[in-house]
């Protein structure tokens, strides 16, 4: 029963997934339009940042779509097929559960945010 359940939702996933991504790319919002100065700064402060993410998660699509309307290159690990960074989320934060913000700090303290809302007010206190 439990393979069968499992079969399932893999099934799902796989059929959903196309649309997913589809929508993923379509409704990403235009982003907010900043200084060369300003964007050059917001950038330098992103580059201490990194989104584990799976590509078709809902939650991940949702903290991608903040981030392209704060304009924010927030560099992103796939944690779902990249071992190197499952093991990185897994030993850092604890959990591989996605999204996850891994925030480095000016003196090099690391912080791992998860909750996709946590994120995104995170992200709409300090950029917006």
């Amino acid at each position: 029963m439990r393979t069968l359940i499992r079969m399932f939702f893999r099934t799902l996933r796989l059929v959903l997934m196309p649309f997913m991504l589809l929508w993923a790319k379509l409704a990403m919002p235009k982003g907010v339009a900043r200084s060369t100065e300003a964007q050059q700064q917001v950038a330098l402060e992103c580059s201490q940042m990194a989104l584990y993410q799976f590509k078709t998660c809902p939650f991940c699509i949702k903290v991608r779509h903040e981030m392209g309307r704060l304009s924010l290159p927030i560099t992103l690990r796939d944690a779902q097929h990249d071992a190197e960074h499952k093991e990185a989320l897994l030993q850092g934060g604890g959990k591989v559960q996605t999204p996850c913000l891994r925030i480095t700090g000016a003196d090099g303290q690391v912080q791992w945010m998860y909750e996709s809302g946590d994120i995104i007010q995170y992200l709409q206190q300090r950029f917006a």
